[in-house]
């Protein structure tokens, strides 16, 4: 009877451990943040891209893979540095059709619809940081399609912290941003207008070091 007592009372105590409530690592106090240099996480880190379809609906797709880095001072946030590369061979969209027409190559050996069969990585650097609060304005050169071109992000801090060890126990950073983008001033003008020229871009941007 003790036995049989001892290990119901062994299986409740580990139930009651397993069941123990979970807290976020992140949090969304920007004094969380420490200075640094942090690595792009890849796996989490979305280029979303949104186009006006023929005046219907609006059409997303996704870069995914993003790689670079992000220096942060807390102490000095527009002393802030953002270089960050976009693999555009990793386009996703739900049309498998039109994502191999993203990357296809020029009949012929003529110049492609899109970006080709093997785009060079998209990337941004950072110019200049303008923060207030928890936002920035985040200025630089966005190289696309092989040309480059002055785009402003407008970024929102969204959470820092350290993960569990059990997870590496990296510290992380993570922002939301937004910006607008002509897709003819880097050399993609297919469509337009039935497709939009106009390129609505959030980023969910996730750093470690």
């Amino acid at each position: 009877m003790r036995l049989a007592y001892a290990a119901a009372l062994a299986l409740a105590s580990t139930i009651a451990v397993a069941q123990a409530p979970m807290s976020r690592p992140g949090s969304p106090n920007p004094a969380a943040v420490t200075g640094g240099t942090y690595k792009a996480d890849p796996d989490h880190t979305l280029v979303v891209w949104t186009v006006d379809h023929l005046g219907f609906t609006p059409y997303t797709g996704i870069f995914g893979g993003v790689t670079g880095t992000l220096t942060l001072d807390p102490k000095n946030p527009n002393a802030a540095k953002v270089d960050v590369s976009t693999p555009v061979s990793k386009v996703t969209t739900a049309s498998a059709g039109l994502t191999d027409h993203l990357l296809r190559a020029g009949k012929d050996g003529g110049k492609p619809d899109f970006f080709g069969a093997n785009p060079a990585d998209a990337r941004f650097v950072s110019t200049r940081v303008t923060a207030n609060g928890d936002k920035a304005s985040i200025t630089g050169n966005l190289t696309l399609n092989g040309v480059t071109r002055p785009v402003t992000l407008d970024a929102t801090f969204y959470g820092a912290g350290k993960m569990p060890p059990e997870m590496g126990g990296q510290e992380n950073v993570g922002f939301r941003a937004t910006a607008r983008i002509k897709r003819s001033d880097f050399g993609v003008s297919m469509g337009i207008p039935l497709v939009s020229d106009d390129v609505a871009l959030e980023i969910a941007a996730a750093f470690q070091k």
